[in-house]
């Protein structure tokens, strides 16, 4: 499985950032850019996944991996995120909400 630190994901250019963290923990705030799409509803929204290589985060790296080694079986360029939300928010980088 492919993984970047935060450190690198926030150095990353015109790549898809997909959070898969519920609804409510995004909009309790994200990282600037990303889209939601909840590891609970992801079945049904496979057709909103991006086609070229995206970026897969959770709070804390462990959903976003299991959903990044089930989509690249699927044929997807998913990256996970280590550390997650949680890393991102530790460095005090920007939040979303």
């Amino acid at each position: 499985m492919k993984t970047i630190t935060v450190d690198q994901l926030a150095q990353r250019e015109g790549v898809p950032l997909i959070d898969v963290r519920e609804r409510h923990e995004f909009e309790a705030g994200h990282v600037p850019g990303a889209l939601n799409l909840p590891m609970s509803e992801l079945g049904g929204r496979l057709d909103e996944l991006p086609g070229e290589a995206f970026d897969v985060i959770c709070e804390l790296g462990g959903r976003s991996a299991r959903v990044v080694e089930a989509l690249t079986e699927r044929g997807h360029d998913a990256t996970n995120v280590e550390g997650g939300t949680a890393a991102w928010v530790a460095q005090g980088r920007p939040v979303a909400q």
